[in-house]
């Protein structure tokens, strides 16, 4: 029987984990596929027997995540097209395919065979989850080591991975097939037509909504180290309740349902706030301090004049306080980052992307609306000149220490990273704060003075003005006049707090669809470019353009799917 193309792959993941040891689970590559027999009933008995088995199949979703190539094209399908980034250099003619193929998405040349437009890796994940709740159950039922209790955490843990991945999708795609049973017998038929984005997203909703409150709450306790706080791994590296609650915020938020966003925030900030008090009570923090009852890492530790706390805590070791759910990488596990150190750069080389000149323009005379002052720590922890351009310092940088004084001739002391291992980040303390900020202004005009309030606590954060400052932080009047003048401070601040963090094209593929119309998006995605501005624009203008079209080799494998109609004249991205 002829299967799609996807599911080809996703298939042979669980054939690797039946057959496999837990170690070779983590690193088995498609020539493999071809000489794994087809599943059978013994094998099927032979493994999921114990509480062990359940626990090495989830281990393999976490790592599935965190492989490259899934990483790559979640931030390539979040960034790339967005105004935040340009080509770089080519250091390395093994990823000379990678770089042509970044080149051409860049310039809106979105062929239906570059293989950022490969979704395979996305879906293996996803079908590793369907695995672990289709079988997991059963283990519950024969092996009493494993709880009821433990069950419910694991299928929460999955359905949230599972989530996160048609979520990154349907955003990227817009209609994707969607397949919550696993890919286990080669007489299955799993060549399915697209489901309507929509139909989706009130899916995966439902499906959190359902296990929400199953997923643990925290793994260990924070502790006080050094004045700082220190948060164990796995309350970041692995899903708790408050990264389900951060998805729902965010699924809520593109459904366009405020009071629902606004609900998820406040469980998120409260719960920070409750565990910012107990460390408190028992020991000074220097480098954490509360703003509006909302605690956020300090720019410059109590105490000190420098800055760039913030970023070395929450982008230089990970981990942070703020952190609600990053993939968590280190040379124990074997897995790297390598695509922070591909696209963005390390020791040894600079990255295959770097940053966009419009970033920067009129920066040093302090004519540059983006960054509103020359105080703003982002455009320093961000951005590292180098001659007449900048490089990606977000990620790719171990440390940044620097000092204020002297604005326009800013000298940034970084930590270069010897090793990728840098965490990526999924969802943060200050990503909730400006949700609830945008379903604020969205919801009505009298809830504009709180969403304001919260931008500018970010802002204030960024810009080292403490807390209870007034003076040099953002002032309500300049925007309060009009709601698109609200909304263009909340997606700028988003601008400048996630930037290179894979989410810049859909806040404005967000911005479209709640527009109806591309005019906004198009107007901040070509200020990168200095040519063809005129074919961009008109290729920008079709709202089926601003997601990306489906592989060639999907298309071939599964007849029931249907091309996104801005691609269906050939190769290039034609307009019908």
């Amino acid at each position: 029987m002829k299967t799609n193309y996807i599911y080809n792959k996703v298939k042979a993941s669980m054939r690797t984990i039946l057959f496999l040891s837990v170690a070779s689970i983590l690193f088995v590559g498609c020539s493999d596929f071809l000489d794994i027999q087809p599943m059978n009933s013994t094998v099927l008995e032979s493994y999921w027997k114990e509480k062990a088995d359940v626990t090495a199949a989830v281990n393999g979703c976490y790592e599935a995540l965190a492989s490259e190539d899934v990483v790559k094209h979640m931030a390539v399908w979040g960034e790339l097209r967005s105004e935040n980034v340009v080509i770089g250099s080519l250091n390395n003619n093994r990823y000379a395919n990678t770089y042509n193929n970044l080149n051409e998405l860049l310039k809106e040349n979105l062929l239906q065979t570059n293989e950022m437009c490969t979704w395979s890796g996305v879906y293996n994940v996803i079908n590793r989850c369907n695995i672990v709740c289709h079988y997991a159950p059963e283990v519950e039922q024969i092996d009493p080591n494993y709880t009821y209790n433990e069950l419910k955490a694991t299928v929460a843990e999955m359905k949230t991975i599972r989530a996160l991945c048609y979520f990154y999708l349907i955003r990227t795609f817009r209609d994707v097939p969607y397949v919550t049973q696993p890919s286990i017998d080669d007489n299955q038929n799993y060549v399915v037509p697209a489901t309507k984005f929509e139909v989706i997203l009130d899916s995966l909703i439902s499906d959190l909504e359902g296990v929400k409150d199953d997923a643990q709450r925290r793994y260990g306790l924070e502790k006080v180290v050094s004045k700082s706080i220190s948060v164990p791994a796995e309350n970041n590296s692995r899903i708790t309740r408050w990264a389900i609650y951060a998805l729902l915020a965010d699924m809520y938020l593109w459904k366009g349902d405020w009071d629902r966003v606004i609900k998820y925030c406040d469980l998120v900030m409260d719960y920070k706030a409750q565990q910012y008090k107990e460390l408190v009570e028992t020991d000074q923090i220097t480098d954490v301090e509360l703003y509006d009852g909302v605690p956020m890492v300090l720019e410059a530790v109590k105490g000190q004049q420098n800055v760039g706390n913030a970023y070395t805590s929450i982008f230089g070791r990970g981990n942070s306080f703020e952190s609600i759910f990053e993939l968590f990488y280190n040379g124990n596990t074997g897995q790297e980052n390598t695509w922070v150190s591909n696209f963005y750069g390390d020791t040894n080389h600079s990255g295959l992307l770097r940053a966009s000149d419009c970033l920067v323009e009129g920066f040093t005379t302090d004519q540059n609306q983006m960054w509103v002052s020359q105080r703003d720590c982002r455009a320093y922890e961000c951005l590292q000149s180098e001659g007449t351009s900048y490089s990606i310092a977000k990620y790719s940088r171990q440390s940044a220490d620097f000092s204020l004084q002297r604005l326009g001739n800013v000298a940034v002391t970084y930590g270069i990273r010897s090793t990728p291992n840098s965490n990526w980040i999924f969802y943060r303390l200050s990503d909730v704060m400006l949700m609830k900020a945008e379903a604020l202004i969205e919801r009505s005009e009298s809830d504009w003075p709180e969403a304001f309030k919260l931008i500018n606590n970010v802002y204030k954060r960024a810009n080292n003005i403490a807390p209870e400052m007034t003076t040099g932080s953002l002032v309500y009047e300049t925007y309060s006049t009009s709601k698109e003048k609200m909304e263009d401070l909340l997606f700028e601040e988003r601008h400048r707090e996630f930037m290179f963090e894979g989410k810049r094209w859909y806040d404005l593929v967000r911005l479209a669809r709640r527009d109806g119309k591309t005019e906004r998006l198009v107007s901040c995605a070509i200020r990168k470019y200095r040519q063809d501005i005129n074919v961009i624009k008109i290729k920008l203008t079709d709202p089926n353009y601003i997601y990306f079209p489906y592989a060639k080799s999907e298309l071939k494998a599964n007849p029931l799917l249907k091309q996104n109609p801005a691609f269906d004249k050939g190769e290039e991205g034609v307009l019908k």
